[in-house]
Formats: structure tokens, C-alpha cells, sequence
């Protein structure tokens, strides 16, 4: 695999060279190209980085047909005074469990009287899990198969931390399983309303274009226009644009670290370089790479676009209905996308929301000692919500 890839890399076709003065505009700089190749051919340990990605407990087990592999890390022996509290972590796209290495360890250690156990999926058709063979995967049904998974390693009840489409799964969980869930602490607070997101993402950029017509520009819907390609590609033709990037590690390199640079710090756009390495390591952005690459995912990972904004998963109407499971919201300084007004009505028991000086979508790549502080602070707030109700069993 590792020689197939290499040669890949290095016999890529010339590329178009970048219209003069941009960075990342308009897209991933070409002349970016070469330097991470280099890197990802001659540098990158795949030996040592194999090792790092094998650090914690990784484990398949088959659920509703599908193989879901999973990153488990337990408790082990527990301190007097501290109690060992379930978390089900759950990532998005185009991230992989590689986002909450750095941040596992953190929550692994034990504050405040607690530490957790910590159960991190590859969502299906994400990197090790099997992905679906016919239609209607959506976030829902995902979030069905999780907390089948928490029950089969022994949790009839458990906290949630999740993000972006990790987020939005979530958010069905905490409205099916409002029993088992004792808590969200999400870093994408994000419902999928009736008319779906990206139908209003597109009215925004029709609405934007008629704007700078009428000389009344509004920035943050061009901005919205800008950012949400893959959006619009990923929910219509997920597998055409999977042909191309699932054939050429350049292309998926180059879809995937984009999103790395704009969604990190939207003003990195303007850098030659995207600002990538400003925020993460090389070798972080490599690993998930691998993971993608090696499990050839890139296809079933961009399904899920398609089946959130399906119209038979809008038929379930999850975000209609309220939940009264708690939920504390993190609300990182340089997310600008992808950012919803709260709605009340849907969480009645909003706890908190932290709102912080850095970091973008990757939060627990980017800033893991702050993200496993403020996941603490949430779980904490939970169990005292729980407390005061007296039905917690954590």
C-alpha cells in the first residue's frame, strides 16, 4: 500500500499553475502541491505514525450488519473519589476518531472527581467502518446504531461529545434516547430544519448575488456561499467527485487540507501556504489522510451528505421535537460557517455555552487541553443537573 501510494504521489500530472497573488481562495494553492508531497513521500514516519494510530484500544464489532470499528479506552483503576464516567465521542467530515488522539489523553486523566471512559467511532463509511450497501444511512440511523454500541459495551446511559456531522447525529440521539443520554457537549450546534440546510445555504448565495447586483452586499452570506462547496457537490453526486478523489492522493490532499485551512481560520485564506501548519502539525494532517486513503472512504464518507438532505430523512422531522437531555454548546471563536442562532425551544435545558478566544471546527485537534477543560465543565454541570432530578446513575 505504502509503495502504491508513494508512486502515486510522486507521478501526479503538472498542475495548473495558481492565478498570481492568491493563497487559498480559490481553493488549495497548486504550488502548495509539491512541498506536502515531498513531505508526505520522504518525511512522514509511516512506521512510527502506524504506532501512534495504534496508542489506544481499537476494537470491531458488527452492528446492524456493519462492521463498526471503535477506539475504547477504559477507566481501569479508578482513584477513591473518582468516579469513571461513559463519553461517546463522535467526529465528523473530513475528520476521522484521528481528531481526539491529543484530546483522549487529557480526558483520560482524571479531574474534578471524574474520568472517562471513552468509547470514539469511525462513523460508518468512515475510515475502518464498514459504510452502508443501499440507500437511507442518515444521521438518525447512525445515531441508532451508537447507542446500540454503548449499550453492547455495557452503558444504558452516557454522555455525548461530538461535532459536525458527529454533532448532528447526536442531536438525534438526544431526541430518540432521551432516557439514555445524560448529556451533549457539542462543539456544532447544529439542527437540520425542514426545509434543509442546503437549500438555505444556496437561497444565501442567490440572495448574496442579488445583493451585490442591487450594490447591498451582505459578507457573511457570501461567506456562507464560499465555504460550503462540498455541501452542494457531496449532496447531490457524491459518488462522480468520489471516482476522481478516491483514484489520486493528490486530490483527496488537496480536498480534504482546504477545509483544514478555511475552517481552522477563515482569514488563512489569503495565506500562500493556507496557514495549515499555523494550526496543526504535518504530521496530524497526514494521519487522517491515511485513514482516508488507506480505507478508500472518501466515497462512502460523502453519502452522508446525500442522506441527511434526502427527502426521505427530512420525512423524520427529529428536529421538531424538543429534548430535555442538557446540553452545554462550545462555540469556537473562528467557527463562521457553520453557526445557527440557539434555539430554545429545542433545548429547554441549555446549560452553558463557552465561548472561546481560538480555535476553529477541529477544536480537539487544535486546542485538546482546552476542549477536554470545558467537556469536563459541561459533564460536571450535567451531573449536577441529574443530581438535583435524582435520576443519574453516573
Amino acid at each position: 500500500m505504502i509503495y502504491d501510494l508513494k508512486s502515486r504521489l510522486r507521478n501526479h500530472r503538472a498542475l495548473v499553475p495558481p492565478l498570481r497573488g492568491v493563497g487559498f481562495q480559490y481553493g488549495f494553492n497548486q504550488q502548495q502541491v509539491d512541498p506536502w508531497v515531498q513531505y508526505w513521500t520522504e518525511q512522514y514516519d509511516f512506521k512510527q505514525r502506524e504506532k501512534f494510530l495504534n496508542k489506544f484500544p481499537q476494537y470491531k464489532t458488527n452492528i446492524q450488519g456493519l462492521d463498526i470499528h471503535f477506539i475504547w479506552v477504559k477507566c481501569g483503576k479508578v482513584p477513591p473519589g473518582v468516579t469513571c464516567v461513559p463519553l461517546l465521542m463522535l467526529h465528523g467530515w473530513p475528520s476521522s476518531v484521528r481528531e481526539f488522539y491529543e484530546a483522549i489523553s487529557h480526558l483520560t486523566t482524571p479531574t474534578d472527581g471524574m474520568v472517562f471512559e471513552i468509547i470514539a467511532p469511525s462513523l460508518p463509511g468512515y475510515g475502518f467502518s464498514d459504510g452502508a450497501v443501499r440507500p437511507g444511512l442518515g444521521p438518525a440511523y447512525m445515531g441508532v446504531i451508537f447507542k446500540n454500541l454503548m449499550n453492547r459495551l455495557g452503558h444504558k446511559k452516557f454522555y455525548i461529545q461530538a461535532g459536525n456531522w458527529g454533532g448532528i447525529a447526536a442531536n438525534a440521539m438526544v431526541t430518540m434516547f432521551q432516557k439514555e443520554v445524560l448529556g451533549l457537549h457539542s462543539n456544532m450546534l447544529i439542527i437540520l430544519e425542514k426545509i434543509g440546510v442546503e437549500v438555505q445555504t444556496i437561497l444565501a448565495g442567490v440572495k448574496a448575488a442579488m445583493q451585490i447586483q442591487s450594490n447591498e452586499y451582505d459578507p457573511i452570506l457570501a461567506l456562507v456561499v464560499e465555504e460550503t462547496s462540498q455541501i452542494h457537490i457531496l449532496a447531490t453526486k457524491p459518488d462522480t467527485v468520489g471516482i476522481g478523489i478516491s483514484d489520486t492522493p493528490v486530490g483527496l490532499m488537496a480536498f480534504l487540507l482546504e477545509k483544514f485551512s478555511s475552517w481552522a481560520r477563515l482569514e488563512d485564506r489569503s495565506l500562500k501556504d493556507g496557514g495549515l501548519t499555523l494550526h496543526f502539525t504535518r504530521e496530524q494532517l497526514i494521519d487522517n489522510l491515511m485513514i482516508y486513503w488507506i480505507s478508500n472512504c472518501f466515497t462512502t464518507a460523502g453519502r452522508l451528505f446525500a442522506e441527511a438532505f434526502s427527502n426521505a430523512y427530512r420525512i423524520l422531522r427529529i428536529d421538531d421535537f424538543p429534548t430535555e437531555v442538557p446540553i452545554w454548546k462550545l462555540e469556537a471563536k473562528n467557527e463562521k460557517v457553520f453557526v445557527q442562532p440557539l434555539n430554545m425551544k429545542k433545548y429547554p435545558n441549555l446549560l452553558g455555552v463557552t465561548k472561546t478566544e481560538d480555535g476553529g471546527t477541529f477544536f480537539a485537534l487544535e486546542l485538546p487541553k482546552v476542549f477536554a477543560k470545558d467537556v469536563f465543565k459541561a459533564v460536571k454541570a450535567f451531573r449536577k443537573f441529574h443530581e438535583k432530578n435524582k435520576i443519574c446513575k453516573y
